[in-house]
């Protein structure tokens, strides 16, 4: 990196918004939807995606963005090869953590939870929803795997265009869809001089109601 550019004076002052206590909904799942909602009539690029952490068998976590598919109570839903990284660990260690980052607005929203396959035939419904270069793709990719090049991925992709080209495109065996159910929300709205507002949900076992605690920033 050149000399000129020192990343420890790269800063700016966060002056979008505010968030108070009496700004939140008592329900997370409503609050994050609200939020959605302002990132997508903000013009936010993929208001929809999400880094998604898992941890390895030995420890080792890895992130990634993935996209978020649907929200309901049961969940936040993404699809993915079961066979890729994030799906080995999952079957591991279904313990995950999700972060959404809206520049514009100057918002997160950092959650933890577990993941958990849906029913094959919503996975189903849902593949064949997607335009069917997506559906090739997502057969031909041995995702995660190593790859001598390009090429092989490219003509598998061909192979398949031209043998689906007038039918369907079966589901493929390792790719599924995951619901992530939450037990902790985190709302970060940046402020100036770093005296952010940061809200967290969380839930004692048992218990329905959510608590929500300010965070120092």
């Amino acid at each position: 990196m050149s000399e000129k550019i020192s990343l420890a004076d790269l800063r700016i002052e966060y002056r979008c918004g505010t968030l108070r206590r009496k700004d939140l909904d008592p329900n997370p799942f409503h609050q994050l939807e609200k939020w959605l909602e302002d990132a997508i009539r903000c013009g936010c690029p993929e208001p929809n995606a999400m880094a998604l952490a898992t941890v390895s068998a030995d420890g080792q976590p890895s992130v990634r963005i993935v996209l978020l598919k649907k929200l309901s109570h049961n969940g936040l839903r993404f699809y993915t090869h079961r066979t890729s990284r994030k799906g080995r660990d999952i079957s591991i260690n279904n313990k995950v953590a999700l972060s959404f980052h809206w520049h514009e607005l100057q918002r997160q929203v950092n959650i933890r939870g577990t993941a958990h396959e849906i029913p094959r035939s919503e996975v189903e419904n849902y593949f064949h929803s997607r335009p069917k270069p997506s559906q090739i793709g997502a057969a031909c990719s041995p995702q995660s795997q190593i790859i001598p090049n390009r090429e092989v991925l490219e003509d598998a992709y061909n192979q398949l265009s031209k043998e689906y080209h007038n039918k369907p495109v079966p589901l493929p065996e390792s790719w599924t869809g995951y619901d992530v159910h939450p037990f902790e929300f985190e709302f970060w709205q940046g402020r100036p001089s770093r005296l952010h507002d940061r809200f967290l949900y969380h839930r004692l076992a048992g218990q329905p109601n959510w608590i929500i605690d300010r965070l120092g920033p």
